[in-house]
């Protein structure tokens, strides 16, 4: 089998996503606490950005919009100005945090541009992964970028159709079974698991162990080697 493209999520496979959620999540319960428990906050959070993700999309932007919104729907509109402040200033840093890639990607990402055509496919707001990836300084080792509304079947078929050999010959790897590894081998792809600690629900998915093109790895420093071992190299 020969391999010549390898796509690569960014979120959390090259560098810190979740942990930011995470972080401003619990300012924003912090901040809601007078009004509601957690639990009740977590569920309608939760709710309100699954049905924003097609009028919004995914990302920070999208994210801040269904804080401000559960915050108004939880109190009747009644939600102080102060708090609408806080939840728009903890937006912002979440946009200007600063980018630093995860230990190992540096390394496996040079040796793989050196044998591979290499493509960043990610979810997320435009101008903001754009941003990310020009702060992180790995932009150089890509020969494409592919930011996409959805990961699915379709996108990685016309993805690795535009930038590389077809799907068959392409690896996907990334830290979400359900976006970066499922869609890629449904359109047939091989794909890698890059576990991050932190995973959103709405990201989770159940690993297809038994498929014969996939692979979970310890970290991303292990992957130059796996698509060595595809190509028998």
């Amino acid at each position: 089998m020969t391999i010549t493209t390898v796509g690569l999520d960014a979120d959390d496979t090259l560098w810190h996503n979740e942990t930011l959620f995470r972080l401003t999540h619990r300012r924003f319960t912090d901040l809601l606490a007078p009004h509601c428990d957690e639990a009740t906050l977590e569920a309608r959070l939760a709710e309100t950005e699954k049905r924003n993700l097609r009028l919004y999309g995914y990302g920070v932007k999208g994210f801040t919009l269904s804080m401000i919104e559960t915050a108004m729907e939880l109190t009747d509109g009644a939600v102080e100005t102060s708090v609408i402040r806080e939840i728009l200033a903890a937006g912002r840093e979440m946009l200007t945090e600063p980018v630093e890639p995860l230990p190992g990607v540096d390394q496996a990402l040079a040796r793989l541009s050196e044998r591979y055509r290499l493509v960043l496919i990610t979810k997320g707001d435009l101008l903001h992964q754009e941003q990310k990836l020009a702060a992180s300084g790995l932009g150089d080792l890509f020969a494409a970028v592919e930011i996409v509304s959805e990961k699915d079947a379709d996108t990685y078929r016309r993805v690795f159709a535009r930038h590389g050999t077809g799907p068959e010959q392409a690896v996907m790897a990334g830290n979400s079974v359900r976006s970066d590894v499922v869609p890629a081998l449904d359109a047939g792809c091989w794909g890698a698991l890059i576990p991050y600690p932190l995973v959103w629900a709405h990201e989770a998915a159940s690993a297809p162990k038994d498929h014969p093109r996939y692979v979970e790895l310890g970290s991303i420093s292990d992957l130059p080697a796996w698509v060595d071992g595809i190509t028998g190299q």
